[in-house]
């Protein structure tokens, strides 16, 4: 039976496959760090969190009357030379502190909701737009759901969620894992991340019309053969993904870049989880492709697309 353990500031989730952290103080959103762990293998993920959210974006470079403290910084080893400009702060993870949430159980499955509204903004826009995640822990399965929602207070012709999916990858000169697996690219051996480079320099996705993948999978091999893989249920809605050594293997995602008006919404539902190998990942794909969005009800919850 899946269970919630509510602490001071986490909330342990335990199915019978798996064990899951949620912070609800310090570095916020997503699952923490480490705290995914397998029950079959005894395995974790080594990430700094797992579905980590950051801030909202827009294509672009900054002009010379941009403030100091919203200025997007580009064309170096972290960000490369891919201009963007910040639409909404501050970053949920390392600066929201503290987020309220909701539980609902029901025998078998937890699911937690948690919520933030972004209260600073680059002119000419205003801070205020929400972003919403559900993420739900269902058992008999070795994989849990997120689904991250922006609800936008501004009109604006490419609207950006940035993310970890399924998370950064902690190494030391690659010893840690084995092999990265990227769908629209292939296999990466763990070597080809010893030293730094950015992230358009090798393994960069971005969007083209026409040419959106059939899968979106990203994931790792761990040293006993585990696989960790984060997927994009509707490849459609991945706008740019990186995949970059800066110290480790950085696992940024960023959703939506398309238009928007005051008071609509744009989300993604991603499947995170351990697998044996790469077909069982593509089953599991295939079986919930599609999906846009999470329902969730105390009776079960359901994926719409």
């Amino acid at each position: 039976m899946a269970t919630v353990n509510q602490e001071e500031k986490a909330l342990r989730i335990e199915t019978d496959c798996y064990q899951a952290t949620i912070q609800t103080e310090g570095y916020v959103s997503g699952v923490s760090a480490g705290s995914f762990i397998d029950k079959r293998t005894g395995v974790s993920d080594l990430s700094f969190g797992l579905c980590i959210v950051d801030f909202l974006l827009e294509p672009g470079a900054d002009d010379e009357e941009t403030p100091a403290d919203f200025r997007y910084h580009w064309g170096d080893a972290i960000h490369g030379d891919i201009p963007k400009r910040y639409v909404e702060l501050p970053q949920i993870c390392t600066q929201a502190r503290k987020l309220p949430y909701e539980i609902v159980e029901d025998g078998g499955f937890v699911a937690v909701q948690q919520w933030f509204n972004w209260d600073s903004a680059r002119l000419p826009y205003t801070g205020g737009s929400l972003w919403e995640q559900w993420l739900v822990f269902p058992d008999g399965v070795r994989w849990f759901l997120a689904y991250d929602k922006v609800t936008s207070v501004n009109a604006i012709d490419s609207l950006i969620l940035r993310m970890d999916m399924p998370g950064h990858i902690k190494h030391q000169k690659g010893d840690d894992f084995d092999r990265i697996y990227l769908s629209y690219h292939d296999y990466i051996s763990s070597k080809a991340f010893i030293e730094d480079f950015p992230p358009d320099a090798s393994y960069l996705y971005q969007r083209q019309t026409g040419k959106i993948p059939k899968r979106f999978i990203r994931a790792y091999q761990l040293p006993n053969g585990t696989w960790l893989a984060g997927m994009a249920l509707d490849p459609s809605i991945v706008y740019e993904a990186w995949c970059h050594q800066r110290g480790y293997v950085c696992m940024i995602q960023e959703i939506g870049g398309s238009p928007i008006r005051a008071g609509e919404s744009f989300g993604a539902v991603h499947l995170v989880g351990f697998f044996e190998s790469i077909e069982e990942m593509k089953n599991v794909f295939d079986t919930y492709q599609g999906a846009k969005t999470i329902r969730v009800e105390t009776g079960g919850w359901t994926l719409e697309t």
